[in-house]
């Protein structure tokens, strides 16, 4: 039967593998690592090493060459790791054969990013959505997964007994996964009444990619105590506060932060959260700008928000963690006047770029926060207005 318990022991040793292709630069290949990275530290493994091939198009059967799986394999060994993570999705022939290869247990960023999702689950809603995302994910795998294990048990008879079970488990997984989108809806029915309940507040919601400091804006804007730490999915569930700025009330979420090649059956589970994204008047995109990749993560959101149909709506765009950025691209000896004009020079750029929709922050120095403020303030007044014509105060 299948082992729920699929969960990453603290400090296991991983070894990361990604694949330079077509589709895929070597300088985007190192960036995804990087992040992969990141994740298996979020989830309690330490990378030990980093492995890219580059090939025409992944191996069918392993995902990277034979002579690579050698490599990896002779590597893992010797220093005594015990896990392979590849940063694409991989079927489940793919890992039966690449675990049989290498006696090593093999997973995927999909697998990863489930795993910390499951971690981080700490309501019934989410812990219902991760559950349900787990079954979806591991269903298609079922048949080449079970293939690996028929082989290792070998010999006459081992074939019959194992059709048997892989049949039982693909009963229970769609069983399972009908049981819980069925408890799925149940959820989602009594989290639209509790939006409609929440009455004709202006609502806003904090998007972004994730560890971009939304949750800290959240404490900063909203004077409330939102768990935000130095990880990737510190925060799963949607959190909504009431936020009153000179007697005008809206309300503020924060919301599942965004990441490049998500699974999609993740985001399908997680719709009832993503809802407060779509049923929001307004947006606040927060970005990282002192990360390297930044541009990129901005599409990545950006490309969610569309899938989302989300889009469209007014979007302001936070630049956060300006004190990093500064440290990150100025030198030490640049003169001042320099640095203003540079500054000068980013900002013009975006303002142009997102039609006078950016501001340029640092939430953990709370530099230009009355400014973000004001700008939040201004802007939900103005929405306030479209709404209700009528009314010369929001209270």
């Amino acid at each position: 039967m299948l082992d729920k318990n699929n969960k990453i022991e603290q400090e296991q040793k991983a070894i990361l593998i990604g694949l330079v292709y077509k589709e895929q630069t070597e300088e985007m290949t190192k960036e995804y690592l990087l992040e992969l990275a990141f994740l298996a530290e979020t989830a309690g493994a330490v990378s030990i090493k980093t492995f890219i091939q580059k090939l025409p198009k992944p191996d069918s059967r392993t995902f990277v060459g034979k002579g690579k799986l050698e490599e990896i394999k002779t590597y893992a060994i010797a220093k005594g790791a015990t896990l392979l993570i590849f940063d694409d999705e991989l079927t489940g022939s793919q890992i039966g054969n690449i675990a049989e290869a290498t006696g090593i247990r093999t997973i995927d960023r999909s697998d990863l990013i489930l795993d910390i999702f499951a971690s981080r689950a700490k309501t019934a809603q989410a812990k219902v959505q991760v559950e349900l995302a787990q079954y979806q994910y591991i269903l298609p795998r079922l048949r080449g997964m079970w293939k690996h294990l028929e082989r290792q048990g070998g010999g006459i008879g081992s074939r019959g007994p194992g059709e048997t079970e892989i049949e039982t488990d693909r009963r229970i997984v769609k069983d399972k996964i009908s049981l819980l989108r069925k408890r799925l809806v149940e959820i989602d029915k009594q989290a639209h009444t509790q939006r409609k309940e929440r009455g004709e507040y202006i609502r806003v919601a904090l998007v972004g990619y994730t560890n971009v400091g939304k949750s800290t804006l959240m404490n900063i804007i909203s004077k409330a105590e939102v768990f935000a730490e130095n990880k990737l999915f510190a925060t799963l569930d949607t959190t909504t506060r009431k936020v009153v700025y000179e007697q005008t009330p809206f309300l503020l979420s924060d919301t599942v932060g965004f990441i490049r090649k998500l699974p999609h059956h993740l985001v399908e589970s997680f719709k009832s959260t993503l809802d407060e994204v779509r049923e929001a008047d307004c947006l606040l995109h927060v970005v990282d700008i002192s990360h390297p990749g930044y541009e990129d993560q901005m599409g990545v959101v950006n490309k969610t928000l569309q899938e989302l149909k989300a889009f469209d709506k007014p979007i302001l765009t936070i630049f956060n963690k300006m004190d990093l950025y500064e440290e990150t691209v100025f030198d030490p000896w640049l003169e001042e006047d320099v640095k203003k004009e540079m500054l000068t020079q980013l900002e013009a750029r975006w303002q142009t770029e997102t039609n006078n929709s950016a501001i340029f922050v640092s939430a953990t120095e709370r530099r230009n926060i009355d400014g973000l403020r004001n700008t939040i303030l201004n802007r939900v007044k103005k929405l306030y207005e479209e709404r209700y014509p009528y009314l010369t105060k929001f209270y």
